[in-house]
């Protein structure tokens, strides 16, 4: 007659309690979410090289240029989306263990930090249109508008992805494809401000 190990009964149990989609390892969220990330670091890459390309032939325009931007405005931003994807962070771990009403407020909380991103930019951007620049950082100021032109489109779809998740954290019952969608969002959002961070480092600190 054999005899189980001490424990084994009870470990048995919790095995069997806990859902296979929380034990087992997997990629976050979807394959076809991280195809599209993949591909946008891609791009955003290509973008980022001939940007520096550019700053190595017009080095003291380009870091004219640079010191003329407002660090406050660049700070706040990046505080902003640093403090979001922490939230989000804590939002679906809180979702996970079942905390359900405190990660509906952390994402919320996150969205909350995404439309102040995006009003800081506009007044950021009122204040460089006003200002104006002189016409020798054109270049510069191309590049500055047209790649964080594009990183805020992808913040606008992150907020909508970031509602999404917030609808769904709304559910009664959260089940392994709800999960799978919370992943999938949240590794959009933490794309979102990794770029950022690039960005801020390219246009704000980084001098030849």
């Amino acid at each position: 007659m054999s005899t189980a190990p001490p424990g084994s009964a009870s470990n048995e149990r919790v095995a069997l309690s806990t859902p296979a989609w929380r034990t087992q390892g997997h990629v976050p969220g979807e394959v076809g979410v991280w195809v599209f990330i993949l591909g946008d670091m891609v791009v955003f890459a290509w973008l980022f090289i001939v940007f520096m390309h550019q700053r190595s032939q017009h080095a003291e325009v380009f870091d004219q240029a640079r010191r003329s931007m407002n660090l406050t405005f660049g700070g706040l931003n990046t505080l902003l989306l640093l403090t979001g994807s922490w939230f989000v962070v804590l939002g679906v771990h809180a979702l996970r263990r079942g905390h359900q009403p405190a990660g509906k407020w952390l994402i919320a909380g996150a969205i909350a930090c995404g439309l102040g991103f995006v009003v800081n930019k506009v007044f950021e951007y009122h204040e460089k249109i006003v200002v104006g620049h002189p016409r020798a950082q054109a270049d510069f100021f191309m590049y500055y508008f047209v790649l964080t032109g594009i990183h805020l489109f992808h913040l606008m779809l992150g907020l909508i992805v970031l509602t999404l998740m917030w609808r769904v954290a709304h559910k009664a019952t959260l089940g392994p494809r709800n999960f799978r969608t919370l992943e999938a969002g949240a590794c959009f959002w933490h794309l979102i401000d990794l770029l950022w961070l690039i960005l801020f480092a390219l246009f704000y600190l980084t001098s030849n």
